[in-house]
C-alpha cells in the first residue's frame, strides 16, 4: 500500500527528498525542452526565438490553470490519502477533469481560429504575428491532451506515486526533444518546419503521453484516469473542490497572466528585449527548479501529515522545509551566475540584446530566492492546510495593484530604459514578503479539511 511510503520511520528529510527527485528530474526535462526549443531555434533567426517565446505565454497561462487544478485536487487528495478514503479521491479526480476539459477546449479553439488575434495581444510586429500564429494552429492540439494528462498526473503525484508522473514526462520530453530537431531543421526526409515544427513536435509528445497515461491506468490497483469519473456527484466534495481549487486556480492564472503581461510589456520595448527575455526565462527555470521541487514535494507531504491529523508534525515539518527552501534559493541563484558566462558566448543576438541578457541573469540570481520562498510558503505550506485564499488576495494585490501597473508607468509613461523596466519588474517578490511571513507565523492556514461519512448518505447532484 502507497501510504506506507508516508509513514516511513526515517524522518523527514528522507521522505521530502524521495518526493523531491522525481520532481526535479521531471522539472528538469520540462526546463531542458524549453532550452532545446530556444538553441535551436538560435540557428534559425532571431525573429523565431522571439515568436515562440511570446506565442508560448499562452502555453504559460494555461499551465498555471492546470496547475491551479491540480493543486485543487492535490489539496484534497493528498489529505483524503492519510485519512484511506480513495473513492473520494476518484470523486476529486473526476470534478478536476470536468474543469480542465472545458478550458482546454475553449483554448484550443481560439489557438486554431484566432491565432492572430492572439498574437496581437504581446505585439504589433507583423512578422512575429505570423510566425507566432502558425505555432498557435499546430498546439491547439496540445491543449487537449495536456488538459487530462495534468490532472491525472496531479492526482497520482498526491498520493506519493511520484516515480510514475516522472517516468510518463521523461517519455514526453525527450521525445519532444528529439522531434523538435527532426522538425526543425529537417532530419531524416521530414519537412523543414521551422516554428511550426516546434509545436508540431510537442503535439506528438504529448498525445504520447496521454496514449501512456491510458496504460499505467490499466494497470493501476487504486487510482485510474477514467472518464466515468466524472460523472460520480458528490455535492459535499464538490463545495470543497470550488472553495480550495477556485482560489488556487484563481490565484495561479493571476500570477500566469501578470507574469505574462510582463511579457506583453517587454514585447513593446522591442525585438531586442524579446529575444533577451527569451534566455534569461530558460536559464531562471533551471535555477528555480530545486526550489519549486521542494515546494510540490512538501505540499504533498504536509497535506498527507495533516491529514492523519497530526498538527503538531506538520507544525515541525513546515520550519524544516522552510531551511530548505532558502538553501534551494541560494544554489539556484549560483547557478544562474554560474551559467551566465556560458549563455553570453553561445547565444546568437545582436550586441543590444546580449547587454540586455547579461544584466537580466544578474538580476536574476537573486530574484530567486524570492521566488523559492513565496512559491513554498503560498503553493506549498499553505496550500497543504487548505489554505489557498490567501495566495490568491496576496498575489493579486502584488502583481496586479503593484508590479503591472508600475512596468506599463515605468516602461510608457515616464519611458524608462529597458533594464530599468525590468529591474522593477523583478522586485514584485520581495514586496510581498512581510505579508507572507506574517500569514506563516500565524498558523492559520494549518487545518485538517478532511470530512467524514462523505459517502454514508446517497451521493447527490450537486
Amino acid at each position: 500500500m502507497h501510504r506506507k511510503f508516508f509513514t516511513d520511520s526515517t524522518g523527514f528529510y528522507r521522505q521530502i527528498f524521495k518526493l523531491v527527485l522525481p520532481i526535479v528530474i521531471q522539472n528538469l526535462l520540462s526546463a531542458a525542452v524549453s532550452s532545446a526549443d530556444i538553441v535551436m531555434l538560435n540557428y534559425v533567426g532571431q525573429s523565431s526565438i522571439s515568436a515562440v517565446s511570446l506565442a508560448s505565454q499562452y502555453a504559460s497561462v494555461l499551465f498555471m490553470v492546470y496547475y491551479g487544478l491540480g493543486t485543487g485536487a492535490t489539496m484534497l487528495c493528498a489529505q483524503y490519502f492519510g485519512k484511506g478514503d480513495m473513492h473520494a479521491i476518484e470523486v476529486v479526480e473526476g470534478i478536476a477533469l470536468r474543469f480542465s476539459l472545458v478550458i482546454s477546449l475553449a483554448f484550443a479553439s481560439v489557438a486554431l481560429l484566432i491565432p492572430e488575434l492572439m498574437m496581437k495581444v504581446f505585439t504589433n510586429d507583423p512578422e512575429l504575428i505570423t510566425l507566432g500564429a502558425s505555432y498557435l494552429r499546430f498546439m491547439s492540439i496540445t491543449y487537449l491532451c495536456w488538459g487530462i494528462t495534468e490532472v491525472y498526473l496531479a492526482v497520482l503525484r498526491s498520493i506519493g506515486r511520484v516515480t510514475v508522473s516522472m517516468a510518463l514526462n521523461v517519455l514526453a520530453f525527450s521525445l519532444n526533444i528529439i522531434l523538435n530537431a527532426v522538425f526543425i531543421f529537417g532530419l531524416f526526409g521530414a519537412p523543414k518546419l521551422g516554428v511550426k515544427g516546434v509545436a508540431l513536435a510537442t503535439a506528438i509528445s504529448r498525445i504520447v503521453e496521454l496514449i501512456c497515461c491510458f496504460f499505467v491506468s490499466t494497470f493501476s490497483k487504486d487510482i485510474k484516469l477514467d472518464f466515468r469519473y466524472m460523472f460520480t456527484r458528490n455535492k459535499i466534495l464538490f463545495q470543497d473542490f470550488i472553495k480550495l481549487s477556485l482560489p488556487a486556480l484563481g490565484n495561479d492564472v493571476i500570477w500566469g497572466v501578470a507574469f505574462s503581461t510582463y511579457s506583453i510589456i517587454i514585447g513593446h520595448l522591442g525585438s531586442d528585449a524579446v529575444a533577451a527575455n527569451s534566455f534569461v526565462i530558460v536559464v531562471r527555470n533551471f535555477g528555480t527548479i530545486l526550489c519549486f521541487g521542494i515546494a510540490s514535494a512538501g505540499g504533498i507531504l504536509l497535506g498527507k501529515v495533516i491529514g492523519e491529523n497530526r498538527l503538531e508534525d506538520a507544525r515541525e515539518d513546515a520550519k524544516k522545509l522552510m531551511k530548505l527552501t532558502v538553501i534551494s534559493g541560494a544554489l539556484g541563484g549560483l547557478l544562474i551566475l554560474a551559467a551566465t558566462p556560458f549563455v553570453l558566448k553561445y547565444a546568437s543576438l545582436s550586441e543590444t540584446a546580449m547587454h540586455y541578457l547579461k544584466y537580466m541573469l544578474l538580476i536574476n540570481t537573486y530574484y530567486v530566492m524570492g521566488a523559492a520562498v513565496n512559491t513554498t510558503l503560498i503553493a506549498g505550506v499553505f496550500r497543504a492546510g487548505g489554505d489557498s485564499r490567501f495566495g490568491f488576495v496576496c498575489d493579486t494585490i502584488d502583481m496586479w495593484c503593484y508590479a503591472v501597473p508600475l512596468g506599463f508607468i515605468a516602461a510608457f509613461v515616464f519611458k524608462l530604459p529597458v533594464m530599468w523596466v525590468y529591474f522593477l519588474l523583478c522586485t514584485d517578490e520581495f514586496v510581498k514578503w512581510p505579508w507572507v511571513f506574517k500569514h506563516y507565523r500565524s498558523e492559520k492556514w494549518l487545518n485538517n479539511i478532511t470530512r467524514d461519512n462523505l459517502f454514508e448518505e446517497k451521493i447527490t447532484q450537486e
